[in-house]
């Protein structure tokens, strides 16, 4: 029963983490498309600072912003808040359903740290609630002042926060704790600034007196830093769905920085095209990719198969089950004794009672059939057994990998003597 309340539970959190999320980020992306395309337009109230057509579904509308409230405010005003936050609530409960619930599995490494569940998840949640401390009061600073100085500040500090959390958890608990730290920064931009600013220069408006311009000065400024964060923020809640990204944890700092950089100029390209389609900067799309690619070549260039191989490095090279010879038993025997509590008709780790993806590796021929997914996820990176909680020697990785290769036990002999 446990197993499935935790397959369902997990489920039904992400389903909703995933409308919210969709929802906000909609939302967020089309209102900064709709204040680019705001113009000036005869017969605009004093207070509108610019007006847009939109078509959809069969339907005109016109968008009007006021840079102040209006004469009268309307009896019915929709406040775009909710999104946010039961985007992060949905988040924060399936980070705790997940990784806190299941930290031997996805976020206790003890090749890095050696901690208990408990320490564990004082340390992740202690680190959002003061990342989001530190990140608030560097913006109230006076670098804060400076746009440019305060976003070079922060691209430091949340890859130097990456850097910390590889240095404590797995790799995929580093890259997902990440994300959430960003994600924290971006609700509780909302939650404790945006927001409540609007509420004020309302207030204000209503007893007829002037709004402070520095509340909507801050919150533009991290309405500005939600919209950079964001497509880093949704490759970063990926990640963990692909284990070469998670597999070194000690790339992964370069690996934040790359995806940063990436995400942020597609968001300028986007920004400056809305506002201007005469001065789209290409440009940035280009160095966007050239980030990726960055990203890429650093994963494969020091992955542990790179480090680790037997051959001189060489790539073991992808092989369809048919094609492949029945693995060799020291090869089944490795699997088996490594794998087969999860994966395995009845499975004996405790709290798993389905074999995770429907993938059995308890016999030579389902072993064969999944030799494509052990290459990925046990050769070319360490991602299986998760954490390595089998202890896995990278010896035994090695005789794996010969197999995926088509060798024998007597050419890898002689491949190793010759390449010692």
């Amino acid at each position: 029963m446990d197993a499935y309340l935790l397959e369902w539970g997990g489920l039904l959190l992400r389903w909703l983490h995933m409308i919210t999320a969709i929802a906000w980020i909609g939302s967020s992306f089309f209102f900064m498309h709709l204040d680019a395309l705001l113009r000036k337009a005869p017969g605009l109230p004093a207070q509108a600072g610019g007006v847009a057509w939109q078509v959809h579904g069969g339907g005109f509308y016109e968008m009007r912003k006021y840079l102040v409230a209006p004469e009268r405010l309307p009896e019915e005003l929709t406040w775009h808040k909710w999104q946010s936050y039961w985007t992060w609530i949905s988040g924060f409960f399936l980070l705790v359903w997940i990784y806190y619930g299941q930290s031997s599995l996805y976020l206790i490494d003890p090749a890095i740290m050696q901690m208990t569940p408990a320490v564990a998840s004082v340390i992740g949640i202690g680190s959002l609630a003061v990342g989001w401390l530190a990140y608030d009061q560097l913006c109230k600073s006076p670098l804060g002042s400076n746009d440019v100085v305060l976003a070079a500040i922060g691209f430091a500090f949340v890859v130097a926060a990456s850097w910390g959390f590889a240095s404590v958890f797995s790799g995929r608990g580093a890259l997902i704790h990440t994300g959430a730290l960003m994600a924290t920064l971006m609700s509780a931009n909302v939650f404790l600034i945006i927001i409540p600013n609007q509420k004020k220069v309302i207030a204000d408006l209503v007893a007829g007196r002037s709004p402070d311009p520095a509340l909507g000065k801050q919150g533009k400024q991290r309405s500005t830093h939600n919209n950079y964060l964001t497509l880093p923020v949704l490759f970063l809640m990926l990640s963990n769905h692909y284990p070469t990204t998670y597999g070194n944890a000690a790339l992964i700092p370069l690996l934040v920085a790359l995806v940063l950089i990436a995400g942020g100029l597609v968001r300028h390209f986007y920004n400056i095209r809305h506002a201007d389609h005469a001065r789209s900067p290409w440009w940035a799309l280009g160095a966007a990719a050239l980030a990726m690619g960055a990203a890429v070549a650093a994963v494969i260039a020091v992955s542990p198969l790179a480090r680790n191989y037997f051959q001189s490095g060489r790539v073991v090279p992808s092989k369809t089950a048919s094609s492949l010879a029945a693995p060799p038993a020291p090869v089944v025997d490795i699997i088996v004794s490594r794998c087969s509590m999860c994966h395995a008709a009845e499975p004996v780790w405790n709290g798993i009672h389905v074999a995770p993806k429907g993938v059995v590796l308890d016999s030579a021929e389902t072993i064969r059939r999944q030799a494509e997914a052990i290459r990925l996820h046990a050769v070319l990176t360490h991602a299986m057994p998760p954490n390595n909680v089998t202890e896995m020697p990278i010896e035994e990785r090695q005789a794996v990998a010969a197999w995926l290769s088509g060798q024998t036990a007597e050419n890898r002999q002689a491949q190793a003597g010759r390449h010692p």
